[in-house]
C-alpha cells in the first residue's frame, strides 16, 4: 500500500476548504504558466491537472531504475541485430530510404539518446505492461516542471512535507548534460558546439522547445530552434535560417513525419548523408520507436540474441502483439472477443490513430474498425487495464468526491539512465488525448 498517498488523501479529508481554495490557486498557476498550447491558428489549450500529484515511494523510484536499466539494454540489442542482419531487417519492412538512413556509420556509440518508456504500472505490487517506446520525440518535460511547481503551493503539498521528503526530477539541464556527453565522443568534436533544436513546427515554437533552448544558452553554447522544411545546405554545412552553421541537431521531429514529407527536406536530409552535421538521435532509434518492435521483440529471432533473463522479462511485460491482419483477426478470435484487443498504427504518435474494444459500443462497430484498417499499416495488441487510482477534481466536481481514475507512467530515459517521471490520467480505461487524458505532477516520497 501506497503509504504517503494514504496521508495525503487524509490531509485533504482533514481540511476540505483549504484543499478547495488551494485547487483552484494550483488552477492558476497552470493557466498563467507556460503550460499553454496552441492547436491552431488562434485556438490555444491550457493544461488542465486534478488536485492530488502521482506519489512514488522511494522504493517505486528505485524499480523504476532497473526496469529502464533492462529494456535499455534490451533495445540496444535490437537495435545492433538491426544493423548486422539483413534477416533480421526484413522483420520491420521499413522504407529502402529509412534503411538506408538507418545503415550509415555510427558517429557515437550511444543507440538511444533520449527515449520515454510508458509503462501501466501498479504502485501496489509494482506489477507492470510496457504501453510504448517513444524516442527522439520525447516531450512533456515542461509540462511535468510546470505542475510541480503549481501543486507545491498548495496548502497540502506543504504539510504533506512536512512528514515526507520530497523530490522531482530536473529533465533539461540533466539532458543538456547527456546530449552534450554524446557529442564529445565523436572524433574531433567541438568545445562549444552550435546546436539546433529542430522539428516540424506549425504555430511557432513551443515552450518547452524554448526552454530547452534557454539551457543550452546558459552552458555558453549557440542554440536555435528550427523547423526543419527552413534549414538550407551549401554541401559542407547545414545552415539555420539565421545563419548559423549548425554543428549538432537535438532531433525532436520524429520519423514518421521526416518520411512522409523526405523530398521536401533535402537540406536536413543530405548534410546528414554527408555526415556534415551530428544527429542526436539519429535514425536508429527509429528501430525502436515503430510499435511492431512489440512483436519482433517476441520473434524467435531475437529471442537467439537475448538471455533467458531478458526473455523472460519481454514474456511478462510486453503485451502480446501482431501486425493486423484478416488470419489474425480470425486467429486470435478478435472481433468475438472485442474488449481483449486495441489496434493502432505501427508508426505514429500522440494516440492518432488508436482504437480499443472496450471503448465500442457494439460488436458491429468494433467489427467496422477493424476491417477498415486491415492492411493500413496496423498493429493487434492484447489490451492493458490500466491502474486506477484516486483522484479529486475540486473545480469540476463541487461535491469533492474522490473518483478512480485510469493512470500511465512515463519513464524518461536519457543516454541509459532513468532521469525522471511523466504521470497521466485519464476518466475512461483508455488513456488518450482523444478522450479524457490529463497530466499530473510526479513526485517521490519517503
Amino acid at each position: 500500500m501506497n503509504r504517503p498517498y494514504l496521508y495525503y488523501k487524509q490531509l485533504i479529508d482533514s481540511n476540505i476548504e483549504s484543499a478547495r481554495t488551494s485547487a483552484a490557486r494550483m488552477q492558476e498557476y497552470i493557466k498563467n504558466s507556460e503550460a499553454v498550447y496552441t492547436i491552431a491558428p488562434g485556438r490555444q489549450m491550457v493544461l488542465y491537472s486534478l488536485y492530488i500529484p502521482q506519489i512514488f515511494t522511494h522504493e517505486a523510484a528505485e524499480y523504476f531504475k532497473k526496469i529502464c536499466d533492462t529494456a535499455y539494454k534490451i533495445l540496444e540489442k535490437v537495435i545492433t541485430e538491426y544493423e548486422r542482419s539483413a534477416d533480421y531487417r526484413a522483420l520491420f519492412g521499413f522504407d529502402k530510404r529509412l534503411e538506408a538512413l538507418i545503415l550509415r556509420p555510427a558517429r557515437y556509440a550511444s543507440k538511444l539518446p533520449i527515449a520515454r518508456i510508458d509503462i501501466f504500472f501498479n504502485p501496489d505490487d509494482f506489477s507492470f505492461k510496457f504501453c510504448e517506446f517513444n524516442a527522439d520525440g520525447s516531450s512533456a518535460m515542461d509540462e511535468d516542471r510546470i505542475l510541480n511547481l503549481a501543486v507545491s503551493e498548495t496548502d497540502t503539498f506543504k504539510k504533506f512535507a512536512e512528514k515526507y521528503s520530497v523530490r522531482t526530477y530536473e529533465l533539461f539541464d540533466s539532458w543538456v548534460d547527456e546530449f552534450m556527453s554524446i557529442y564529445r565522443t565523436i572524433e574531433n568534436p567541438k568545445e562549444y558546439p552550435n546546436i539546433a533544436i529542430v522539428d516540424f513546427i506549425k504555430f511557432g515554437p513551443s515552450y518547452e522547445f524554448k526552454r530547452f533552448e534557454k539551457h543550452f544558452k546558459a552552458r555558453g553554447l549557440n542554440c536555435e530552434i528550427c523547423d526543419i522544411r527552413d534549414l538550407t545546405y551549401d554541401g559542407k554545412n547545414l545552415i539555420s535560417p539565421s545563419g548559423m552553421i549548425i554543428d549538432a541537431v537535438y532531433r525532436r521531429a520524429v520519423t514518421c513525419d521526416i518520411m512522409a514529407d523526405y523530398d521536401s527536406i533535402q537540406p536536413f536530409i543530405n548534410a546528414v548523408k554527408d555526415e556534415n552535421v551530428v544527429l542526436i538521435g539519429d535514425f536508429k532509434t527509429q528501430v525502436i520507436h515503430n510499435k511492431l518492435v512489440f512483436s519482433i521483440l517476441r520473434h524467435d529471432m531475437t529471442k537467439k540474441i537475448l538471455t533467458d533473463a531478458e526473455n523472460k522479462f519481454i514474456e511478462e511485460h510486453i503485451p502480446f502483439t501482431a501486425v493486423l491482419t484478416a488470419e489474425a483477426v480470425k486467429s486470435h478470435n478478435v472481433l468475438a472477443e472485442k474488449d481483449k484487443w486495441v489496434i493502432k498504427p505501427q508508426d505514429s504518435y500522440a494516440s492518432k490513430g488508436f482504437h480499443a474494444g472496450v471503448e465500442c459500443e457494439t460488436d458491429e462497430e468494433w467489427a467496422k474498425t477493424v476491417s477498415e484498417n486491415i492492411g493500413n499499416g496496423y498493429i493487434l495488441q492484447e489490451y492493458v487495464k490500466p491502474y486506477e487510482t484516486e483522484n479529486i477534481d475540486f473545480l469540476h466536481n463541487p461535491l469533492a468526491a474522490y473518483l478512480n481514475y485510469s493512470s500511465i507512467t512515463g519513464l524518461f530515459v536519457y543516454n541509459g539512465k532513468f532521469s525522471g517521471i511523466y504521470s497521466r490520467i485519464a476518466k475512461t480505461s483508455i488513456i488518450s488525448t482523444q478522450y479524457s487524458e490529463m497530466s499530473l505532477p510526479s513526485i517521490v516520497a519517503r
